[in-house]
């Protein structure tokens, strides 16, 4: 659905028909509608593109990480990227400019080789390959968001009464689908009486405590490693009230 839309804004844009795009390459369509066809010569420019240079600090931290497991083999790994934030800021500045010219010298060379490419791709390829180069970031940077959280060892979020009444149940459902399951199951917790539920309500009330304390010892590693971005903006404002 994403490369259709992103096609046929490509064609709203030039004012072209899905014949007239694909005549260029060899690859004719039969109407405007078929936009499932992409230039072969958009096909393969696409995997060649030139790829974005590590930051600074991204390039210290992916040299430090095997020195530091060896160092600390039983350390997790929260614990050594706390490390490593403490040694990239104790980092002489002469060792760190070495890092930070580096990334200039390599995204000029990246701008640059960028600006090439976009030049051989023609005006209807380059509104596709823009479009899905945006919906791609987007994907992408939540997708390394989340995966960096986890790496991190962010803690897990609560879990609700009905989530923990649903997890326990879900392997003794005797159904054979998922759908099937959650159905029973859904069925089953609208039977529950009051005090049976009570059970799951104080369970999701306890796994809350253990969150918010989680999170608190977590978002004090944060801040030590220079990563208050991280931090809940409720808890930075009330950091920020001042003491009467």
């Amino acid at each position: 659905m994403a490369l259709f839309r992103g096609m046929w804004g490509a064609l709203r844009a030039l004012g072209r028909s899905g014949a007239e795009m694909c005549a260029g390459c060899g690859g004719r369509l039969p109407s405007p509608l078929s936009l499932i066809c992409i230039p072969k010569c958009f096909s393969s420019n696409m995997g060649n593109h030139p790829k974005k240079p590590m930051s600074s600090y991204l390039r210290f931290s992916t040299e430090q990480l095997p020195r530091f497991k060896a160092k600390h083999p039983d350390a997790k790994l929260s614990e050594l990227i706390r490390k490593i934030g403490a040694a990239w800021r104790e980092l002489p500045d002469a060792e760190k400019k070495v890092y930070e010219a580096d990334f200039k010298a390599e995204w000029k060379a990246y701008k640059e080789a960028m600006s090439k490419f976009k030049d051989q791709l023609t005006p209807t390829q380059l509104v596709s390959f823009e479009k899905e180069g945006r919906q791609k970031r987007l994907k992408k940077k939540a997708s390394i968001k989340k995966r960096e959280l986890t790496l991190l060892g962010k803690p897990k979020r609560p879990r609700s009464a009905y989530n923990i009444y649903v997890s326990e149940c879900f392997q003794e459902s005797k159904e054979e689908s998922s759908q099937g399951k959650l159905k029973t199951i859904n069925q089953a917790w609208k039977n529950l009486s009051s005090d049976e539920r009570q059970v799951y309500i104080q369970l999701a009330k306890d796994d809350r405590i253990r969150y918010d304390n989680e999170m608190k010892s977590w978002e004090e590693q944060m801040a030590e490693v220079g990563r208050s971005d991280l931090i809940r903006r409720s808890v930075k404002r009330s950091e920020d009230v001042p003491e009467d």
